[in-house]
C-alpha cells in the first residue's frame, strides 16, 4: 500500500472517529479500561476469517510491550460494548486472558460502524477481495450509498469500487477460491470477461489445478469469448469419468501443456487425444511444447 493511499485512508478514519491513539486518548481523558468479557464483536465486520498466526504474533507483542493502541467501542445495552475498531487486538487480549483493555468510546450508527470496519481493514490490507466487495455491497444495498460516496469514505477511486463489486458476479464456488487465496485478484478479473458461469467455473478449476498465471488465464478467457468451442464427441466405450490410467495420462498432459486435455481410449487400446487451445498464440505455445521447438508453419 502506498504512502499516499495510507494517508487518504488515515484521514478518512480520523474524520469518522476522531484521534484514537493511546497518547491522544490519555491526553484528552477519553481512555477507559473496559472488561474484556463485556466486549462483543462488530456485527458488521466485513472480514469473515481471522488469521490465527497473526493473532498469536500480536498477542506475543502485546504481552511484551502492552497495548499500543486502544480499541474503539460503542456502548450497547446491559453494560456491553460493540467493537468499532481493533478486533484483532481484542482477540489477542482474550487469548492473553487480560481482565481489561484500554478503549475509546464512540457513539455511532450502524452505517458508520460498517464503514469504519471497512476503513480499518483496508488500512491494514487485511481484507480478501471478496470480503471487501461484500462490504461495499452492504453499503450500497442497506444504506443506499453511491459508488462515489463509498469511494470518498474509504479513500479509493470510484472505478475501484465498481470493479470490486463486479467480483460478486462470479459463481459462489469461484468466489470461495478467491477467498481462500487459490485465485488471485488478477485471475478473478480475467474470468469476469466470460459470461457463461459454467465456463467460468471450469476455467477457474483449471487455473487452480495447473497453476496458470494471470496472463494464461486472460488468454483462455479471451479465447472463449472469440470462439465458443463445439461439444467434443465422446467415445461410447469411455465412461464419463474414464479409467484411472486415462485420468493419470490426462493429468500429466495438462500439467505439462498448461491447458485442458481429454484422452479417449477404447477397450482395444485405440483412441485419441484432444488438446484445447484458446488463440493462435496459445496454439503456437502448445506446438512448441509438443515439438520441442518453435513451429514455423
Amino acid at each position: 500500500m502506498t504512502v499516499s493511499k495510507k494517508r487518504r485512508l488515515g484521514r478518512g478514519l480520523e474524520a469518522l472517529l476522531g484521534p484514537t491513539t493511546l497518547p491522544e486518548a490519555r491526553s484528552a481523558g477519553t481512555l477507559r479500561q473496559i472488561p474484556v468479557t463485556a466486549i462483543r464483536p462488530n456485527p458488521f465486520q466485513p472480514r469473515r476469517t481471522f488469521n490465527q498466526a497473526a493473532i498469536d504474533e500480536l498477542a506475543s507483542s502485546m504481552a511484551a510491550s502492552g497495548l499500543l493502541q486502544p480499541v474503539v467501542l460503542r456502548p450497547v445495552e446491559d453494560g456491553e460494548y460493540q467493537l468499532i475498531a481493533g478486533e484483532r487486538r481484542w482477540r489477542a487480549a482474550v487469548q492473553l486472558e487480560w481482565n481489561e483493555i484500554g478503549a475509546v468510546l464512540r457513539d455511532v450508527d450502524d452505517r458508520t460502524l460498517l464503514t469504519l470496519a471497512l476503513v480499518e481493514n483496508l488500512q491494514r490490507d487485511a481484507l480478501s477481495a471478496i470480503d471487501e466487495a461484500s462490504g461495499y455491497k452492504r453499503l450500497v444495498e442497506d444504506y443506499e450509498l453511491s459508488h462515489g460516496e463509498i469511494a470518498d469514505l474509504v479513500g479509493k477511486n470510484r472505478s475501484t469500487i465498481a470493479n470490486s463489486l463486479r467480483l460478486l458476479n462470479l459463481p459462489v464456488s469461484v468466489q470461495e477460491m478467491v477467498q481462500r487465496g487459490d485465485l488471485q485478484m488478477g485471475h478473478a478479473r480475467a474470468l469476469l470477461q466470460i459470461s457463461d458461469l459454467r465456463e467460468i467455473e471450469r476455467i477457474a478449476r483449471m487455473v487452480v489445478k495447473l497453476g496458470l498465471s494471470v496472463r494464461e488465464t486472460e488468454m483462455r478467457a479471451r479465447g472463449f469469448r472469440t470462439a465458443r468451442r463445439k461439444p467434443r464427441p465422446q467415445s461410447p466405450r469411455r465412461t464419463a469419468e474414464g479409467s484411472p490410467e486415462t485420468r493419470r495420462v490426462e493429468d500429466a498432459l495438462r500439467s505439462y501443456l498448461k491447458t485442458d486435455v481429454s484422452v479417449t481410449q477404447s477397450d482395444s487400446g485405440k483412441g485419441h487425444v484432444a488438446i484445447d487451445f484458446y488463440s493462435n498464440d496459445d496454439l503456437a505455445r502448445v506446438l512448441e511444447l509438443v515439438l520441442g521447438k518453435p513451429f514455423d508453419g
